[in-house]
């Protein structure tokens, strides 16, 4: 009989040609995409070259998206793209994504198809950990891993343990994906699944649209976790539907799969949420935030970009301004997010209630430009990560919260729900 797997055992198996693997064993796996940006890529390249070999494995599955400093702050950030911009016209690589056609890495591959359900992804980038949302193994490795996988389409893995999440119930108003992910790291903390899957499932996540399951795994990474994945179903079989450009398989864990432990909640009890600094876990439901004042919202990002985030925002903003002392800063995720969020008058909404909107880019998530933070001062941002110094200053604060809370307290001056607008 066959030993029951999870679905990110059973991806490990497919990619090593194993009938089966086990959480602890080091095997190596063939990569279906291997993804660098504009800061981790240069010295990807650069062990690319030391290796030895004239060409990447594949040149449609080594991608690049040039998205941290992009378009360029500075002569180092246009010199750090001009690298793999000519690394990518060198090997005739088909996926590099130049400005006006790019966007943030991890909203853009989904979308354009380049990942799909099934897959085995890695990315020196630590979100990689996102496409877990699509039923896929993704994770954030090391450029020089990266280099060795560029170079060969394989590399090694310890195969994780698996934590499973079961989040059943209703969502209450203005309760979001982000919350729901928010609350798990407030509970299990930064390292409560270290080097582990995180398996997320329950009725409360059958009934999430892509854009949220993407929120979710997105931030897997921010408990530790290695993976996160959440099984495919309708949802997602809509998603890849006239989307992906290779075949697809949709795995699903076994009954009697091995996890090392399962933690339940019940999603109707939980409200909206924001993490106060400087650590994600450090979270407080709306009704105990208190009064905390800010000077900048940002929404947008590679965990809240998306279309649907965008109008929770664009809702709650219209026919409204945002307060007097608080600067607004919106990033759509990609040129297509962008123009359809014109489209449908979300772009309009949100300039007519003052607030700036950018072109698709990491930004101010990482302290790198378009909305940087002077000493004292508080953001509340839809990103995924608010530790010390994280948008700018040592001495200034993040505060992470989904689109609604974020948009709410654009309005006020400090963090708010909807409820009190």
């Amino acid at each position: 009989m066959q030993k029951p797997m999870t679905i990110t055992e059973k991806i490990f198996a497919a990619h090593s040609g194993r009938e089966y693997v086990t959480a602890g064993e080091l095997i190596t796996a063939k990569v279906d995409i291997t993804l660098a940006n504009d800061i981790t890529g240069p010295v990807a390249i650069k062990e690319f070259k030391k290796i030895g070999v004239d060409k990447v494995f594949d040149k449609d599955r080594v991608v690049f998206v040039p998205d941290h400093f992009v378009p360029n702050k500075d002569i180092k950030s246009a010199e750090q793209v001009k690298m793999i911009r000519e690394f990518a016209r060198e090997q005739d690589l088909t996926n590099f994504f130049e400005v006006g056609r790019m966007g943030i890495e991890h909203a853009l591959l989904p979308d354009s198809g380049i990942v799909t359900a099934g897959d085995l992804i890695i990315g020196a980038d630590s979100h990689t950990c996102t496409y877990g949302a699509l039923g896929a193994f993704s994770t954030g490795v090391g450029s020089t891993d990266l280099a060795c996988a560029m170079a060969s389409g394989e590399t090694w893995f310890k195969v994780p343990s698996a934590i499973k999440v079961v989040f059943e119930g209703e969502l209450q108003k203005w309760v979001s994906a982000k919350d729901l992910i928010l609350h798990l790291i407030g509970d299990i903390g930064v390292d409560g699944a270290l080097y582990k899957t995180l398996e997320i499932t329950g009725s409360t996540i059958s009934n999430l649209s892509m854009d949220g399951r993407f929120t979710i795994c997105n931030m897997a990474i921010e408990a530790g976790a290695k993976n996160g994945i959440i099984p495919p179903d309708k949802i997602t079989e809509e998603y890849l539907k006239g989307r992906s450009i290779r075949p697809y398989k949709f795995y699903q864990s076994d009954e009697g799969a091995n996890y090392e432990r399962i933690i339940e909640y019940d999603a109707s009890k939980i409200e909206p949420t924001v993490a106060f600094p400087h650590l994600p876990e450090n979270t407080r439901p709306i009704s105990q935030v208190g009064d905390v004042k800010i000077d900048q919202v940002v929404i947008g990002s590679c965990t809240n970009g998306r279309l649907s985030d965008l109008k929770v925002a664009a809702d709650i903003l219209k026919g409204k301004k945002v307060n007097k002392n608080v600067r607004l800063v919106v990033f759509p995720g990609t040129q297509d997010i962008y123009l359809k969020a014109i489209e449908l008058g979300y772009i309009q909404t949100i300039i007519e209630a003052q607030g700036a909107v950018s072109t698709p880019t990491c930004g101010p998530c990482l302290g790198g430009h378009c909305g940087i933070l002077a000493k004292g001062e508080r953001s509340i941002s839809t990103t995924n990560r608010n530790f010390v110094g994280r948008m700018g200053h040592p001495e200034s604060e993040v505060y992470l919260a989904s689109p609604a809370i974020a948009a709410a307290s654009a309005i006020t001056g400090k963090i708010s729900s909807p409820e009190e607008l």
